[in-house]
């Protein structure tokens, strides 16, 4: 029995690598027979930069970046040189992630995307000019005004002063200059790995959709989406109009959107990963698949990962498995996709507790998923 076991991760818990290990374990511990192939996966949150450098041999770049709070920190991005045009590949998520925040202090007042300029610099200093951009799970909601500035771009506020690029300053915002803008991102091709299609404004935009869970309150969502509308005026003027209004504009607490100011194209997130890991033509050679997240709802079939996986398989005439760490609202509509979907959760538990035997519960139910499987094939 052949198995491709391609997850997400469970965020806050086990990476797509370790879940894939665990399954994998669990799976053999059963089958002792099976032939077992783990693709981690990603969507372009937590875990696209290991996703991709593993698939594609590429090897990891220790860089410094500004985190969430315009702090230092050490982090890395992904090189990938075997090929044509060597690829870099950054995500958001391990340079400004809302869990490298401490809940107390998450505001999108107080937070900026400049890491995200940062990390493009370090890279464009070492001769990369082809860029994969992972947008999930950011801890900001300043519509890439940090990542802008650091990029050259400078931004004038109402005091005569340059912003540096926090979601504060954007209600401050008088001008903006792209004269500084750097040169070489002209020679750039960037991919925006996305799996929101989101624009930048309005009741389904960054700060009304995303910014409650980075910290905003609804006075502070309400006073973003104003000020993301002015400080959109700003960049469109130099940009082109429209952008605030394309799909996946308000990733990123509005990344997306200052991404495309550059000229990137945004495409899911799932299939750039999909397309690097070779992942369609593995499935064709399974007899099951196995995929999961840390928590399956009716979020999921609005373009996350263990969808399209399943859709993949679907395509290929497999079934696909559902193991994640919870099953939430509307999770009933998954049956439609998946073979069967499972939940690691084995009772009633506090959230840290989940967190802690996240790994046990993991291998235990996956463990139950294929006796169920090898005893099921005995019977046929």
């Amino acid at each position: 029995m052949k198995f491709v076991i391609a997850p997400d991760s469970y965020k806050g818990s086990l990476t797509a690598s370790k879940v894939g290990e665990t399954m994998a374990k669990a799976v053999l511990e059963e089958i002792p027979e099976a032939d077992v192939r783990i693709i981690p996966m990603a969507d372009g949150g937590e875990g696209t930069v290991d996703a991709l450098v593993q698939a594609a041999g590429g090897q990891v770049v220790p860089i410094q970046a500004t985190g969430a709070l315009g702090e230092q920190v050490d982090t890395y991005v992904g090189m990938i040189g075997d090929r044509s045009v060597p690829l870099t590949v950054i995500e958001v998520a391990n340079i400004f992630g809302l869990p490298m925040v401490e809940a107390q202090q998450r505001n999108p007042m107080n937070t900026t995307s400049r890491g995200l300029g940062d990390a493009i610099r370090v890279m464009l200093d070492r001769g990369l000019r082809q860029f994969v951009i992972g947008l999930g799970g950011s801890a900001t909601n300043d519509g890439g005004l940090g990542m802008l500035s650091a990029l050259g771009v400078r931004f004038a506020c109402r005091s005569g002063r340059t912003a540096t690029g926090f979601g504060r300053e954007l209600a401050e915002l008088t001008g903006a200059d792209w004269s500084g803008l750097d040169p070489r991102l002209r020679e750039c091709r960037l991919t925006v790995a996305c799996d929101v299609t989101n624009p930048l404004l309005g009741p389904q935009g960054a700060s009304y959709v995303f910014g409650p869970q980075k910290g905003a309150t609804p006075e502070q969502v309400a006073s973003l989406d104003h000020a993301l509308a002015t400080y959109a005026d700003l960049v469109e003027a130099t940009a082109g109009s429209g952008l605030r209004d394309r799909a996946g504009a308000g990733a990123a607490g509005g990344l997306g959107f200052a991404l495309l100011a550059l000229g990137a194209e945004i495409v899911p997130g799932a299939q750039v990963v999909e397309e690097t890991t070779s992942l369609q033509r593995h499935i064709a050679e399974a007899d099951w698949v196995i995929t999961g997240e840390g928590r399956s709802d009716g979020q999921t079939l609005f373009g996350k990962l263990p969808l399209h996986v399943a859709q993949v398989a679907k395509a290929a005439g497999k079934q696909a498995i559902l193991i994640s760490g919870s099953l939430g609202d509307d999770s009933e509509r998954l049956n439609a996709h998946f073979a069967g979907c499972f939940s690691i959760v084995r009772g009633p538990a506090a959230l840290r507790d989940c967190l802690e035997q996240a790994e046990f519960n993991l291998y235990e139910c996956t463990r139950n998923v294929a006796r169920l499987l090898i005893r099921s094939q005995k019977s046929v």
